[in-house]
């Protein structure tokens, strides 16, 4: 199933300066680790070593924030666009 993958500026060095990328999977799981077979390395710095979202890193499937979701396992219907965001903090 295709999906549309939002890049953040700070990870596009591994899209080739790409702010979009094409993605598939049935699940946001198969999704980013088809990203990461595509574009090596990217999936360090959305995942942690366990294997889970990192801290700082918020990601929606379509306007759903995966967190109160299912997490990983958030489904990616074909068409639906993932947001990969990095949180911001400032003061």
């Amino acid at each position: 199933m295709s999906v549309s993958v939002r890049i953040p500026t700070i990870l596009r060095t591994y899209t080739g300066g790409n702010a979009e990328v094409s993605g598939e999977g049935a699940t946001l799981r198969d999704v980013l680790a088809k990203l990461d077979s595509d574009y090596p390395g990217i999936g360090a710095r959305i995942l942690d070593e366990s294997g889970k979202i990192r801290r700082f890193v918020n990601v929606y499937v379509g306007e759903e924030d995966v967190r109160f979701a299912d997490g990983l396992d958030t489904p990616a219907p074909e068409g639906t666009q993932i947001s990969i965001i990095p949180a911001v903090a400032g003061g």
